[in-house]
């Protein structure tokens, strides 16, 4: 399935996306998409049934905003290098293990909105990423299969970064990740049985129209299912938590110099296959 929500921000209600890409309106079945639905079977069942029914009520989509698809986000776990040609890009080692900081729940913005960039940043980049969205309670997994177990679906993220804040400043990465709008998320949050291979998924990003990343998931250095094990060693991961597990080569901060960093005005689009299209425009906060 294909959830998403929809509505002005803060006032978002479930909708589906349908086979014949169709929205239509789930808010007479749930309350709404988030870690207590992809949680219950029952509610992710009656779903199933409504979607099956061909009954849900049509959605107008003019003029329609999509939200993040996932409501009350737990917390947004971050994978860094963990693709083998950003790696070489960056002109770091392939990490031996993964590399985990946080992005907080409030970054997360609608997949069209528009993206602040931060007063003072001299390096605002992109990075298209795969979302994990966790949907059973895991702590202490013992296998990568036993991770991919505990994952609901997937959707495309946006880590925005900007990386003199990141680097540059000392610390954590923590100060160039967290910016307010640094995570458009969706459009859909894909449930786990339609990712036939989380590990075969081409993703994409263009700048102004030029395309700067064209990775594959089959670069990752740590895949979806030992990344899900490996964090639940440090942490519990619940419903509703998300893991977005990094970026492939085509960074900005890759680039020779002059590195061509976002500008207010610059307009990012980005894809993940089969997990929907993303488009936002940059403006100075």
């Amino acid at each position: 399935m294909k959830l998403l929500r929809v509505g002005t921000a803060g006032t978002e209600r479930p909708a589906l996306l349908d086979s014949e890409g169709v929205l239509r309106d789930l808010s007479g079945v749930v309350p709404d998409v988030d870690g207590a639905l992809l949680a219950d079977d029952v509610a992710l069942g009656r779903v199933r049934a409504a979607a099956e029914s061909g009954e849900l009520p049509a959605l107008d989509a003019t003029g329609l905003r999509i939200g993040p698809p996932l409501a009350r986000i737990g917390k947004i776990v971050c994978i860094g290098l963990n693709y083998h040609d950003h790696a070489r890009e960056t002109g770091a080692e392939p990490p031996a293990e993964p590399v985990v900081f946080f992005k907080a729940a409030d970054t997360v913005v609608g997949p069209y909105d528009t993206v602040l960039v931060p007063r003072r940043s001299v390096k605002t980049d992109w990075e298209v990423e795969l979302a994990v969205v966790i949907g059973r309670t895991a702590r202490y997994l013992e296998s990568a299969q036993d991770g991919l177990a505990h994952v609901a679906g997937y959707a495309v993220a946006h880590d925005v970064s900007e990386r003199e804040f990141q680097i540059e400043r000392g610390g954590t990465w923590d100060k160039g990740k967290n910016c307010e709008t640094f995570n458009p998320l969706g459009p859909w949050l894909v449930t786990a049985d339609e990712v036939a291979d989380p590990q075969n998924l081409s993703l994409k990003l263009w700048v102004n129209g030029e395309l700067k990343q064209d990775g594959t998931t089959a670069e990752q250095i740590f895949p979806v299912g030992e990344v899900v094990r490996y964090v639940s060693q440090f942490m519990t991961l619940y419903p509703g938590d998300v893991i977005n597990t990094g970026t492939p080569a085509g960074v900005a901060m890759g680039e020779p110099e002059p590195k061509p960093y976002l500008r207010a005005g610059d307009v990012v689009e980005l894809e993940i296959e089969g997990l929907g299209r993303q488009r936002q425009s940059f403006k100075d906060a």
